[in-house]
């Protein structure tokens, strides 16, 4: 049973290498900069987030991801900030370093924000440690690639509500070794639909139902629904339903106006993965630097 496991798990990665889906956050909305230039400097202070994410604990080789982003105002109509992703997914590890830049306009009670990012994407596969069916197979080796990439977003906010577009990576990527023929890993164009409402209950309880909806050409499209409750704008709990994969709960606390910790614990209950591995685990921290910012800061932001 063992190297049945095995083998399906060796299937899976590389299945994952020619058609998978950009990491998936459970905090997405609270890791926005990643997938939506245009967020930057949403939050009129310099912002700093780091995320952690553990999926399917305890199936080897399961996907592991880590973000940190930050970004600032600049003046009132632009905004600029920083993002670093890193995956690790079995023998494939990939890390992107993107820049990005806003400029917001207001727009009825609002501010519409027009992003674009900019980096590259490192991306390095080692099959040395596995082992192969067929000794001497050429494709077993470790190689690597760096592309450059480009993505646009667009977001419009209000005190109440906001709702984004993005398509973060605008340029289809290929990896694959020169001397191997049929051997290949494809990163798609994917495209990101998020938004989100604040109702206010009473003056001590907020109710925020928040949904992403993800499509690309590599997997079918996936939508992801959340709903938070906060209590006397400090403590955050929740729940989260993700399309033919996963649910589970989310929790947060604001300690004051500048940091924020989160968690949130997801089961898998499609195609039946749920079976091989203890659930996913997710840990984000955020802190708004506000000193020294001059216009007044509601707190908390509501997004």
């Amino acid at each position: 049973m063992k190297k049945i496991i095995s083998t399906f798990a060796i299937v899976l990665t590389a299945t994952c290498a020619i058609a998978q889906q950009e990491a998936m956050y459970t905090h997405y909305a609270f890791n926005t900069l990643s997938i939506n230039p245009a967020y930057a400097g949403s939050r009129e202070a310099l912002t700093i987030t780091a995320l952690h994410r553990s999926q399917w604990v305890g199936f080897k080789g399961a996907p592991t991801s880590q973000t940190v982003n930050l970004h600032a105002p600049i003046g009132e109509d632009m905004g600029v900030g920083l993002s670093v992703m890193h995956d690790k997914v079995g023998p494939v590890n990939a890390t992107s370093v993107f820049a990005d830049y806003a400029y917001k306009l207001p727009l009825l009670n609002g501010k519409l924000s027009m992003g674009i990012k900019a980096g590259i994407d490192m991306f390095n596969i080692d099959l040395t440690n596995l082992t192969a069916i067929d000794a001497g197979d050429v494709a077993v080796q470790n190689f690597s690639k760096v592309n450059p990439n480009f993505g646009l977003g667009a977001h419009y906010s209000t005190d109440k509500y906001f709702v984004g577009l993005s398509s973060p990576r605008l340029l289809p990527l290929r990896y694959y070794p020169d001397n191997v023929q049929g051997y290949k890993a494809n990163e798609k164009i994917h495209a990101y639909l998020m938004g989100g409402y604040v109702f206010d209950i009473n003056p001590k309880l907020q109710v925020k139902p928040i949904a992403l909806i993800k499509t690309t050409g590599a997997a079918p499209t996936q939508a992801e629904l959340t709903g938070i409750a906060t209590l006397d704008k400090r403590l955050e709990l929740g729940a989260m339903f993700r399309t033919g994969d996963a649910f589970g709960v989310i929790a947060g606390f604001n300690f004051d106006n500048s940091l924020r910790i989160g968690y949130s614990f997801d089961w898998s209950y499609g195609l039946n993965t749920g079976r091989y591995n203890a659930g996913s685990h997710e840990l984000v921290l955020r802190y708004d630097f506000v000193q020294g910012v001059k216009k007044k800061i509601v707190s908390p932001r509501n997004f």
